[in-house]
């Protein structure tokens, strides 16, 4: 028998609620789902990713849900100037901007998109990317974002094992209350918080697993916890799946962690749609460098037919917001 020199997980002897590729899914946190949001809408799934922006601690998510459950909105008072944009602690700087209006109509936008996405979506992916939390020093308010405000302004903190718990599991608490039907994975981000220093990145995370752990266990009919982390560091295992920085993973890794994703949610047959769909993506995002016009011409319209073939194949995609520029009704 070969020796074996990785410790593999395998993915397929964890059950995990099924993915339909017509489905809709709701990604929030650290940049686990950013990665593997952006892959899902290159499998022209529904998927929403972070609609206040990509956020790390389990605090600020918990009070994300809150306002999407709520559907809450942003009024002109919570908003604060700084920089010469007006902002919002709740939110990434993306969403920031010069006008007041035009920045509070742009966060609300969002809001309603994610509360709209939470009544129905079928997959909830949570994941945590830091046990540290940033307190507003007057009023020990935890902030999302701190737009680059002068560290006075704040107190940072490592979180308790017992505030996660009752973050993540008032998370859990709430989805389930305005969406039974919603299955709800808690991931750990396998990015390394190196500012932190190792021993306090690994104390960080440590705290973040049990937690998760813990909230699964206690809602185990409708809460799951996919092993992100321990596919980089257990799985991998090895610097060359990092990216220069040694924190992110590479663009190896992610394709990876994709793969088992796949494997984890996908059956056979929905993840032959998804890599159709994914080839399709890849075209669309295609561009001709060539300077013969009849070739880019029939490029244009192989990848169109492509699509109208598509979108009578999974009706699903003409319903696709980021899909929706592409698809006319003369093409289908």
């Amino acid at each position: 028998m070969p020796m074996q020199f990785r410790t593999a997980i395998d993915i397929k002897e964890q059950l995990f609620p099924p993915l339909k590729h017509d489905g809709s899914v709701l990604l929030m946190g650290s940049c686990f789902s950013d990665n593997m949001g952006v892959r899902l809408q290159g499998a022209m799934v529904d998927a929403v990713i972070n609609p206040f922006g990509t956020t790390y601690n389990p605090i600020s998510l918990c009070e994300c849900i809150d306002i999407l459950v709520s559907g809450k909105s942003v009024a002109a008072d919570d908003m604060f100037s700084a920089n010469g944009l007006w902002n919002h602690f709740m939110f990434h700087s993306r969403f920031s901007g010069m006008n007041r209006e035009a920045a509070m109509e742009n966060m609300n936008a969002s809001i309603m998109r994610g509360h709209e996405q939470l009544a129905r979506c079928s997959h909830l992916f949570v994941t945590l990317g830091t046990s540290f939390v940033y307190r507003l020093a007057e009023s020990g308010l935890v902030v999302n974002n701190c737009h680059k405000l002068p560290s006075a302004n704040f107190v940072r903190s490592l979180c308790s094992i017992d505030e996660i718990v009752k973050a993540l599991d008032c998370i859990a608490a709430q989805v389930h209350g305005f969406n039974a039907g919603a299955s709800i994975i808690f991931t750990v981000s396998p990015i390394r918080h190196l500012a932190d220093g190792l021993p306090m990145n690994h104390l960080s995370k440590s705290l973040l697993t049990v937690a998760a752990h813990q909230v699964v266990s206690l809602h185990s009919a409708y809460c799951h916890y996919f092993p992100a982390y321990e596919i980089l560091n257990d799985d991998l295992r090895d610097y060359r799946f990092y990216a220069a920085d040694m924190a992110h993973p590479s663009d190896v890794a992610v394709n990876y962690v994709w793969e088992l994703f796949k494997t984890a949610f996908f059956n056979d047959t929905e993840r032959q749609k998804a890599e159709q769909c994914e080839r399709l993506s890849r075209m669309l995002a295609h561009k001709p460098m060539s300077s013969n016009t009849e070739a880019v011409k029939q490029f244009a319209g192989k990848v169109r037919q492509s699509l109208a073939d598509m979108a009578l194949r999974y009706p699903h995609i003409t319903k696709l917001d980021y899909l929706k520029h592409y698809i006319t009704c003369k093409e289908l």
